[in-house]
């Protein structure tokens, strides 16, 4: 079982960064792919970021490449979205996801992940 909480949402103009972290309780976080998604209002959840769970590998949504970086430390238990250069339309609930039976590839599917946060809010105004 693993347990994640996100946090490092908060509005920001247009143009500008933030990072967002996700803390993972168990020992098994180390071994997991790590994802970012996020949700408009009105829209269904998308993918954003993934990583393996070496930290090697990661993939990012087309709208997102460029401007966002996904990485983890297995020794925090953490994952972190780094995101510059923000736009309205990044605004969303952004969460965190963790994949048990991904092995060492990524997924850019909701349903290949199977615990998630609770959100956190990005706002970026124009």
């Amino acid at each position: 079982q693993v347990q994640l909480v996100e946090s490092g949402g908060g509005l920001v103009q247009a143009g500008g960064s933030l990072r967002l972290s996700c803390a993972a309780s168990g020992r098994t976080f180390s071994t997991y792919t790590m994802g970012w998604f996020r949700q408009a209002p009105g829209k269904e959840r998308e993918f954003v970021a993934a990583v393996t769970w070496t930290g090697r590998s990661t993939t990012y949504a087309d709208s997102v490449k460029g401007r966002f970086t996904i990485s983890r430390d297995n020794a925090k238990n953490t994952v972190y979205l780094q995101m510059n250069s923000l736009k309205p339309e990044d605004t969303a609930v952004y969460y965190c996801a963790a994949g048990s039976s991904l092995g060492s590839a990524w997924s850019r599917y909701v349903n290949k992940y199977d615990y998630w946060g609770q959100g956190t809010q990005v706002t970026v105004s124009s």
